[in-house]
């Protein structure tokens, strides 16, 4: 047997192959990976590809740095955006303060100062979770990984920003005639991540049924655009429009149709973006950002996302309906973040259960 594949989860993989044995003594290796199961085999017969070339770093061995520099040049099954994240952790966060460390050498203690050395530093707690998680995934399959099960740094739930009602409209009264005006409108009345709203295309919006189907986003990173699914089964959905955002749109759509007509460009089609540059591209997300912190540098883009979870809170939307709305992939994190903002819930479950003691 040279390697198999076995599924561990609904997207992941464990690979188990043969390496090179050493005294007469047969080895085994490990590996996991997220995707289909192409994916998986395509990773298996690279490894094994790897391993008849001589190639394939001995995972016992060498330095941390070493680790990472070829597992980052692995197939991971995620976007470039995350490969890019990832690549920063390890340059910026793990490499400098483990990267000399051999690896049959890294141990609990090691973990932990490298803890206390980004906290010095002033990082963020969830900055050093999230380069914690990046070196786990590292170091999968080999001994050195049991040196990082270590308490990790307490994480703070963070603050999330909410718009007042009066706030609302000074808002939309500040974008009077602006280009974002229609996209912050789309983002309260629905919620949507700004990737998302710059994914759209006409033929996801059903004007006549009040109804917008969210089928992609727009990623941006180091070489350039592109259009991806959603991260999660529960990010592709379709969401119910008010009238006024349903007015909004034709409004914006007529708008659209007589620029392109200027233009020459002719009539949108079902594949035309909803909100695009003047010759019909992506807009970047990070012009969206520039643009609207030049306007309102008071409030993050984000915020109208908050908004607008909060607003379904306050008019007693139930938090199954407002978690699908949003995309999230389970209810328990809308509850993580929204909870707080139901502070009537306790003692509507005080009176429901009253006279059971009776």
């Amino acid at each position: 047997m040279r390697g198999n594949i076995t599924k561990r989860g609904k997207n992941s993989w464990q690979l188990k192959f043969d390496v090179p044995s050493v005294n007469g003594k047969r080895r085994q290796r490990y590996a996991t990976v997220r995707g289909t199961y192409k994916d998986a085999q395509k990773e298996l017969t690279r490894l094994l590809g790897a391993i008849d070339a001589g190639k394939l770093p001995d995972a016992t061995r060498g330095t941390v740095a070493e680790r990472m520099t070829a597992w980052l040049a692995g197939a991971h099954n995620v976007s470039p955006k995350t490969r890019e994240r990832y690549a920063e952790l390890a340059a910026n966060q793990i490499v400098p303060h483990l990267g000399m460390v051999q690896l049959p050498k890294l141990a609990d203690v090691t973990v932990r100062a490298w803890h206390a050395k980004l906290l010095e530093a002033e990082l963020s707690p969830r900055t050093i979770l999230h380069a914690h998680r990046v070196l786990c995934k590292a170091l999968a399959g080999t001994q050195a990984r049991m040196a990082l099960n270590v308490e990790l740094p307490l994480i703070e739930q963070d603050e999330v920003e909410i718009l007042e009602p009066k706030e609302v409209e000074q808002v939309l009264e500040a974008l009077k005639d602006h280009w974002l005006l229609p996209i912050v409108s789309l983002a309260l009345a629905t919620g949507m991540r700004r990737g998302e709203l710059l994914g759209l295309q006409w033929g996801d919006a059903n004007l006549d049924t009040a109804t917008l189907r969210i089928e992609r986003s727009v990623e941006e990173t180091k070489t350039g655009l592109r259009l991806k699914p959603p991260k999660t089964k529960r990010g592709r959905r379709t969401i119910a429009l008010s009238e006024d955002a349903v007015a909004m749109l034709r409004a914006h759509k007529v708008q659209q149709l007589g620029l392109r007509l200027q233009l020459g460009m002719g009539k949108p089609d079902t594949t035309t973006l909803v909100f695009s540059t003047v010759e019909g591209g992506l807009l970047r997300p990070r012009n969206v950002t520039k643009a609207w912190s030049r306007v309102v540098p008071d409030h993050t883009f984000h915020s109208l996302r908050h908004t607008h979870a909060s607003m379904l809170i306050h008019k007693g939307v139930d938090i199954l309906t407002i978690s699908r709305r949003l995309g999230h992939s389970k209810a328990a994190i809308t509850l993580d973040i929204y909870g707080h903002l139901m502070p009537g819930a306790d003692r509507a479950a005080a009176d429901a259960i009253a006279g059971v003691l009776k």
